[in-house]
């Protein structure tokens, strides 16, 4: 499907549009700011926050710890061991369980890095249609943006540096036995009979939901970024 490019026209549509979308908020002179920003402002400030959120957003995951040290989006044990792993507990195994934990984070740590460029490009190549979408969204708005356009390319991969990373632990290896057969039955999803698969899931929904994070702490705080571009198009927009 052909993308539409940004142009004069369609982004002063796109501001008409938020400015009523945002009218019940912008009252007095933020709404007169708002009504100041040309449509080229607001398109490099859109993107520059994107970018910034982005490239925030993996520095941040892609590190030691990025993910096991942050509850929010720490990667649990997966489900279907959740009936197992009392047993385990009461055989003295809780370290297997914690390496195993361990493991599968230090694998999502490991595969972000690699998100950097596609998601750099998914802005670059943002239609009007996306833009209106991203500004009068709601919370999700970022996160749907990235991950429609960069789920299954990113997903590819991060597979094989989770597979690398998760295969150290033997108790990961058991899983995909075990979990694989449950799979044949219906007793455990499709997408969780692998640890691979169930580990770049949540490396993917980590990641997503840590850009929103970082953008929305830029529309927050647009001052605080030390841009004047953000500043004055995401201040106007307070």
């Amino acid at each position: 499907m052909r993308r539409r490019k940004f142009t004069g026209q369609g982004l002063a549509a796109l501001f008409l549009g938020l400015s009523a979308a945002l009218g019940a908020r912008a009252q007095g002179s933020s709404q007169n700011l708002l009504a100041q920003l040309s449509p080229q402002d607001a398109t490099a400030g859109l993107k520059l926050a994107l970018e910034r959120g982005a490239t925030a957003a993996v520095a941040l995951l892609g590190r030691p710890d990025g993910f096991l040290g942050d509850p929010k989006v720490r990667i649990p044990l997966p489900p279907a061991l959740d009936p197992y792993a009392g047993m385990l507990r009461a055989l003295g195994q809780q370290r297997r369980l914690d390496d195993l934990v361990t493991s599968m984070n230090r694998a999502a740590e490991a595969a972000v890095p690699e998100a950097k460029a596609l998601l750099l490009n998914a802005v670059k190549t943002m239609s009007v249609a996306d833009a209106r979408q991203i500004l009068t969204g709601g919370d999700a708005s970022v996160t749907d943006f990235f991950a429609d356009r960069t789920r299954l390319p990113l997903g590819e991969r991060f597979l094989p540096i989770v597979t690398r990373e998760t295969q150290r632990v033997r108790l990961a290896r058991q899983y995909n036995d075990l979990a694989g057969r449950a799979a044949k039955f219906g007793l455990v999803r499709e997408e969780n009979a692998q640890i691979e698969g169930y580990v770049t899931t949540k490396a993917l929904d980590g990641l997503y939901f840590m850009i929103g994070e970082e953008e929305r702490k830029i529309r927050k705080d647009p001052v605080g970024t030390g841009s004047d571009l953000l500043r004055k198009v995401f201040g106007s927009l307070r």
